[in-house]
């Protein structure tokens, strides 16, 4: 079952959220009318997914999702967003937020945006599930469980890789394992090591993304895990051998033939 908070101080607007995701019977679905009650629900049901809106009175939705990451981290934030506040985007996104909706709200954009933060909790709780190989003795035996243990970890990695925290530790620390060994193992199940393996998800992934012409190239790198924008153009010139401009370009071009 995935808690999920509708935080909304208008309330046509928490009914519509509620009317498209209660046919979702993973789904507990629980509402508040303000920031100040968002904070007060997320710890009190111990949500996994919370649809913020931005614009609320007494405590915004930045506010409010910023003191229920302090509380827990691993809380999935989806920010809702009207398109006079469209600049807060960037801001959600550097605060751990995993989408933004624009509204008024399609339901298609609901229904994509909760599919991807349920996914993530479900490889979240997969991967901690996951008991380390650390300390078995039996050769084959350790090879069968790293093999799942790296099966995990690669779906983590495809659900997550727009977080702005994934790491190594971050990573390592929910399995409850040493940072190295997670590194070693992996470059050796994988043949890649794990930042690489981040960056080729972040950089295809930035491909799709610049296909969209309506999208900037810094609000794709806060889309896809990078806090700066120039890091970004380094990270995908590095990789593609293009800047993200030049790459929109190309691709545009040979769309057009």
């Amino acid at each position: 079952m995935i808690k999920l908070l509708i935080a909304d101080d208008e309330s046509i607007e928490r009914e519509l959220l509620h009317t498209i995701l209660s046919s979702n019977p993973l789904l507990e679905i629980h509402q508040a009318e303000n920031g100040r009650l968002a904070v007060t629900y997320a710890s009190l049901y111990d949500v996994d997914v919370v649809l913020m809106d931005i614009e609320m009175p007494s405590l915004n939705g930045l506010e409010a999702s910023s003191r229920i990451l302090k509380d827990k981290p691993s809380t999935r934030i989806i920010f809702i967003t009207a398109y006079s506040v469209f600049s807060y985007a960037r801001e959600a996104v550097k605060l751990g937020a995993i989408d933004y909706i624009l509204k008024p709200v399609d339901k298609e954009d609901v229904l994509r945006a909760v599919r991807r933060a349920v996914s993530q909790v479900e490889a979240e709780r997969q991967l901690v599930a996951v008991q380390s190989p650390e300390d078995e003795c039996l050769e084959e035996e350790v090879s069968d469980k790293t093999a799942l243990m790296m099966a995990k970890v690669k779906k983590y990695l495809e659900y997550s890789y727009m977080n702005y925290d994934l790491s190594l530790d971050s990573v390592s620390s929910l399995l409850n394992i040493n940072p190295s060994y997670l590194s070693c193992i992996f470059k050796r199940c994988t043949g890649i090591n794990f930042l690489d393996y981040i960056t080729n998800l972040r950089i295809n992934a930035a491909k799709e993304h610049l296909a969209d012409p309506f999208k900037s190239a810094s609000e794709i790198a806060s889309m896809v895990g990078y806090d700066s924008s120039s890091y970004f153009t380094r990270a995908f010139k590095k990789h593609t051998g293009l800047t993200p401009t030049e790459y929109r370009k190309q691709a545009g071009r040979s769309m057009r033939r």
